[in-house]
């Protein structure tokens, strides 16, 4: 059993990873909307659910330990957001800057994972700990796949 303030760090920590994935969420949301390209439609879609099954799963776990579960975007999420929203404005929301933005996105959300995962004031439950490291492999792979279209989009 874990005591009450280990409890409050670990919803706190789950807490955050549920907003980055909100915030991908959105982010994918926002990039379905800036492109017509259909494989593009399509892997953002995937990562929409993604983030939400992520989203669902950390909730899970921030109930178990007694928590409620974040349920809104990240302040900084919402900037990320809104710039994204001003940027398509400007860049005709072309296949290079729509997967630009998403990897900033990805970028985040990488730097999230590994604090949550890196945190030695966390001793993490063999369950949850194997989630976030399970989310974290497919955050890095998403980049991966994001950051190698963009870079393809460019050439």
């Amino acid at each position: 059993m874990a005591t009450t303030e280990t409890a409050e760090n670990q919803i706190s920590a789950l807490n955050k990873l549920i907003k980055i994935n909100n915030d991908r969420a959105e982010g994918y949301k926002k990039g379905l909307e800036g492109t017509q390209d259909a494989d593009l439609k399509t892997l953002f879609t995937g990562y929409v659910a993604q983030s939400q099954k992520n989203s669902a799963e950390l909730e899970g776990f921030v109930k178990s330990l007694g928590g409620e579960p974040a349920d809104s975007t990240s302040i900084s999420g919402d900037l990320h957001h809104a710039w994204m929203d001003v940027k398509s404005t400007f860049t005709g929301k072309d296949r290079h800057s729509v997967l630009a933005d998403c990897e900033a996105g990805e970028d985040v959300a990488k730097k999230a994972y590994k604090e949550a995962l890196g945190d030695t004031d966390i001793s993490w439950d063999a369950n949850i700990s194997s989630a976030i490291s399970s989310q974290n492999q497919g955050i890095l792979s998403a980049h991966n796949e994001v950051k190698a279209l963009r870079d393809a989009a460019k050439s």
